[in-house]
């Protein structure tokens, strides 16, 4: 226990020295490195400086944003500078407009047929999500628009009890994302999770079915949880309550995952586990959803608690994927269905799929 102070302590610490919220603009670094264009919709309030900060919003804001990626940028990692950003070498921003509500949305998406949100975590401010986000749009190559739902976490490593009620806060904004996306005619929205985002996607899931039992399945296309910080028992009571998950429903999970180790820990659960770092799909085997293990790739990731995002090896493997899926003219088909094909999975419960350094899928169907 106390190794787990220790190191909330130095995250305490490391946060206050900087203001991470002010991000520095620079319209001339899409000139040196590739430019990604990343939408936002958030719950997040615009601060009298400009900024979104913690504070909650009362209304969605959507904006539109460009993020140059450094031309020795490598797969797996994430550098940028909070002040004086080096385009050569960091992502920087080089543009970030905000649209006029969901019609000036609807301009930049207008025929625009796939649409994958990302959902960041605990500790993020919203430029850093950007940048996460650009970074796994570049790397893996994800199809049609990017756009980040940005909620009002604290981005402090004291600011955990804040970030679950914002998370409970969001569920209401992050499901008007998704019907303003439907209603402008987009065909595939894609909802891909990390770690608290998780535990917000599978929140505002839930409410919606009870609202409008089918909610889910009719409006996502593929559900992504990435190293989930979400109790088992929760998880379960809520996946009961989504009659008709979307397909695929993915679960990506490691056993070597440090921080939800800790998150469990805090919350009194001596064996550590969370729904990001399984050992066992038993207790899932109802659901109609894959339990990717990638435990194998911790080795190189830059963050355990981030594989997906920070392997190489990992990234280097979706990334094939996509272009298998590109080459074969199946850009509407989820990678999965390429790594382990619908008839490898069990359609009435969990699949798990535990990933070889090499690139294999060893699948087993409780």
């Amino acid at each position: 226990m106390l190794r787990i102070f220790i190191i909330l302590f130095v995250s305490i610490s490391l946060s206050a020295c900087v203001d991470r919220t002010v991000s520095e603009v620079v319209p001339s670094a899409a000139t040196i490195g590739t430019p990604e264009t990343i939408f936002v919709s958030t719950s997040r309030a615009r601060e009298a400086n400009g900024y979104y900060g913690f504070q909650r919003g009362e209304t969605i804001k959507f904006l539109d944003t460009t993020v140059s990626v450094p031309p020795s940028h490598t797969p797996g990692t994430l550098k940028f500078s909070y002040a004086n950003p080096n385009p050569q070498k960091e992502f920087v921003l080089a543009n970030v407009t905000e649209l006029s509500g969901p019609s000036g949305l609807r301009e930049h998406l207008r025929g625009e047929d796939d649409v994958t949100i990302f959902v960041h975590g605990y500790n993020s401010t919203q430029t850093e999500t950007i940048f996460r986000a650009a970074q796994l749009t570049h790397d893996i190559g994800l199809p049609g628009s990017t756009l980040v739902y940005s909620w009002p976490s604290r981005a402090t490593g004291y600011g955990y009890a804040y970030d679950l009620d914002s998370m409970l806060f969001a569920r209401d904004g992050l499901e008007q994302t998704i019907r303003e996306l439907k209603s402008m005619g987009v065909k595939r929205v894609i909802l891909v999770a990390h770690s608290m985002g998780g535990a917000l996607s599978m929140e505002m899931m839930r409410q919606a079915e009870l609202q409008e039992p089918g909610w889910a399945n009719r409006n996502i296309e593929g559900v992504v949880l990435i190293s989930p910080d979400l109790d088992l028992d929760l998880f379960r009571s809520q996946m009961k309550r989504i009659d008709n998950p979307p397909d695929p429903f993915i679960v990506m999970v490691s056993q070597k995952d440090k921080i939800l180790n800790i998150s469990a820990r805090l919350r009194g659960t001596d064996e550590g586990q969370r729904l990001g770092n399984i050992s066992s799909v038993a207790s899932l085997e109802e659901f109609p959803i894959s339990v990717i293990d990638t435990t194998a790739f911790n080795s190189d990731a830059q963050s355990s608690h981030f594989v997906a995002a920070t392997s190489p090896a990992l990234l280097s493997i979706l990334s094939s994927l996509r272009r298998v899926n590109n080459t074969f003219g199946r850009e509407d088909r989820p990678g999965i269905d390429i790594l382990v094909p619908p008839s490898e999975r069990n359609p009435d419960g969990a699949t798990e799929i535990v990933l070889t350094e090499t690139g294999q899928a060893q699948v087993t169907t409780p």
